[in-house]
């Protein structure tokens, strides 16, 4: 992976984005609700949400796109109107359009670098940086969908910025484009940069992300670090020939914990440790076939949360 130099302009640091009670309308539709949250430097976080909730208007709203009718999204404490030279602080990529199928990479990336005073030297840095160094004197009308999302994210690179916005930047990708694209925002991330991924794909976030947003219905749902929200749904499996017996086990020794009987048989027990549920099935005299941990993946947990909050 090609490594830019930094340079005083364009500090590698990222910057925090801020959101305050934004709200947003469109005549009777209300797109974004009373939003509020945070970004940190050197972090991916996910923005996550059903289709409708609010997340491409919120983004919009953050890049100065769309004037909210009320509340902040601020990037380093500023506006985003207000950032001198902005395609220095924070580059964006929200949807893979916009390109004159006749001319080449290279040269739509000239164009917006003049567009935004961004050294033209900057073009063929970004285009090894996301594997299009070898196909930037071709025509994008020629491009693959996953092409095109390497170019945006290509022309969100230009001016070096230590804030990355992205929308959906997997669509069309292949497994191997996904793949890359993980370990390419990992390593944007690990230079200290702040990188604000919308996605639906939960499997791919999953991989990829320090911290989750969920929004639904223009409200925010849950803020938090990954692993906290996955290890919140983490849960016991045990199997036992005699699972009425155990059950009633569980819940009198550990009554905090909340113990059900899935269709195939096993117990699940939620609140509870390995070792808890094994000590109590050994005091009781209980014979055990399985006892694991699991944990509920990141789409399961997403559900639950926004679960019947489509509109």
């Amino acid at each position: 992976m090609t490594r830019s130099e930094p340079t005083e302009t364009a500090p590698w640091t990222g910057r925090p984005l801020e959101v305050r009670g934004l709200t947003k309308r469109f005549g009777d539709v209300l797109a974004v609700d009373d939003l509020s949250f945070e970004v940190s430097p050197g972090r991916v976080t996910g923005f996550l949400g059903p289709n409708g909730a609010g997340k491409t208007t919120t983004l919009r709203c953050l890049l100065g796109l769309v004037a909210p009718t009320s509340g902040t999204s601020t990037i380093g404490g500023r506006v985003y109107h207000e950032i001198p030279s902005p395609a220095l602080v924070v580059g964006s990529a929200l949807e893979a359009t916009g390109f004159h199928p006749g001319r080449s990479a290279r040269d739509h990336l000239r164009v917006l670098s003049r567009a935004s005073g961004v050294d033209e030297r900057r073009v063929p840095v970004v285009l090894d940086q996301v594997g299009l160094g070898g196909a930037g004197e071709r025509s994008v009308g020629g491009y693959s969908l996953g092409m095109r999302q390497r170019l945006q994210l290509a022309a969100a690179l230009l001016g070096d910025p230590g804030v990355l916005v992205l929308d959906e930047p997997a669509n069309g990708l292949d497994p191997e484009g996904i793949a890359w694209l993980r370990s390419f925002l990992r390593y944007l991330a690990g230079e200290g940069r702040t990188v604000l991924v919308s996605s639906h794909v939960l499997s791919e976030v999953e991989q990829t992300v320090d911290d989750v947003v969920i929004i639904s219905v223009g409200r925010l749902v849950r803020q938090c670090p990954l692993v906290e929200l996955t290890d919140h749904a983490a849960h016991v499996v045990v199997r036992t020939p005699d699972p009425g017996s155990l059950r009633s086990a569980l819940t009198a020794a550990l009554p905090e914990a909340a113990v059900a009987l899935t269709d195939d048989g096993a117990l699940t027990v939620s609140d509870a440790r390995p070792e808890q549920v094994g000590h109590v099935a050994h005091a009781a005299g209980i014979e055990l076939h399985e006892l694991r941990a699991a944990s509920t993946d990141l789409e399961e947990v997403f559900l639950t949360l926004t679960r019947g909050d489509a509109p």
